[in-house]
């Protein structure tokens, strides 16, 4: 299992794994359809085997949807300590395939940022992955922010990753809709507003005017706000809001990355609005071929300078790999 990181690489930055000791708390919500499930638990074969066919060096992984939001809380630490010691042991195997980000138990903000600080200096972890609302609550609470403060004191990002809307939420918007079309509250729409909207209270929360150094890391291509950046920002620069600073920490501080989304006309947008420095290259694996995200981004008419910092060059320098 040799990589190839020492030339150009491609280092994949969104790409999923799941493992019983949480999925076994999880029961229905950790259900997949066949193919992907095998997908999940695999390491060393499928995986592998699928990487090597789209030239792909690294995944950093992640626990797949739901995760660690929805534990409860007596149980959520040891299970967080359980899949972080179960990721670095398969990093341990494949140092020069795979790295990880870690899962924290958000419930518990103390108990937490604990465990990033331990999955990022003991376990060599890179960060840390938060699934959509933490037990029903959006995470830019100041009662969260123990979090934030410690993964800017270790340096290391923390990757803002979607789960299904509140309940409410899909009554009130989405249903009947999300019966008839289910892919609505998911990735069609319901993801990315979830996520973006949890990025954009976290940027009116004041916690990037605490924590200057903060990484956050957004998928999908930004879940839409660098399509959206000039409109909010000019909104939010008006008088009554008192505040001109929202393009520049959304700039400053939050890095994207190509997951599931492979489109030229929004690469294009987003390096505008980003800059080619902050955007990342990830595949969504195994819910998008690997392929099929390597191929497009290979015969994108971005510069080969931009397609090298995209591929592997961001993350390396951010990731430190």
């Amino acid at each position: 299992m040799s990589g190839k990181l020492d030339g150009p690489g491609i280092i994949a930055l969104e790409e999923h794994f799941m493992h019983p000791t949480l999925a076994d708390y999880l029961g229905p919500a950790a259900n997949a359809p066949a193919g992907i499930k095998t997908r999940l638990y695999d390491f060393t074969g499928i995986r592998i085997e699928e990487m090597n066919a789209a030239g792909i060096d690294m995944q950093v992984l992640s626990h797949q949807s739901p995760g660690s939001q929805r534990l409860d809380e007596d149980v959520a630490v040891e299970v967080c300590r359980n899949v972080n010691d179960a990721l670095a042991a398969v990093i341990r195997e494949a140092p020069d395939r795979f790295s990880g980000f870690a899962m924290i138990p958000t419930a518990l903000p103390h108990a937490a940022a604990d465990e990033l600080s331990r999955a990022v200096e003991e376990l060599g972890l890179k960060g840390a992955m938060i699934h959509g609302l933490s037990r029903g609550r959006f995470t830019d609470a100041a009662d969260f922010w123990p979090i934030y403060e410690r993964a800017a004191a270790l340096d290391v990002p923390i990757y803002l990753h979607p789960a299904l809307p509140d309940k409410s939420v899909i009554e009130r918007y989405y249903a009947p809709y999300d019966e008839t079309h289910p892919a609505l509250v998911k990735a069609a729409w319901g993801f990315g507003v979830e996520t973006g909207t949890q990025a954009v209270r976290l940027i009116l929360s004041g916690v990037f005017e605490k924590y200057p150094d903060l990484k956050i890391i957004l998928g999908h291509l930004g879940e839409a706000i660098p399509f959206l950046l000039p409109r909010i920002d000019e909104a939010l620069s008006r008088p009554e809001n008192g505040s001109s600073s929202f393009a520049d920490i959304f700039r400053n501080n939050f890095h994207i990355t190509t997951s599931g989304f492979f489109s030229d006309a929004a690469l294009q947008c987003c390096l505008e609005a980003m800059g080619p420095g902050r955007i990342l290259f990830a595949v969504d694996w195994p819910y998008v071929s690997n392929s099929d995200g390597v191929d497009w981004l290979r015969n994108s008419k971005v510069d080969p300078e931009v397609k090298t910092a995209i591929f592997s060059g961001n993350a390396k320098r951010l990731l430190r790999l």
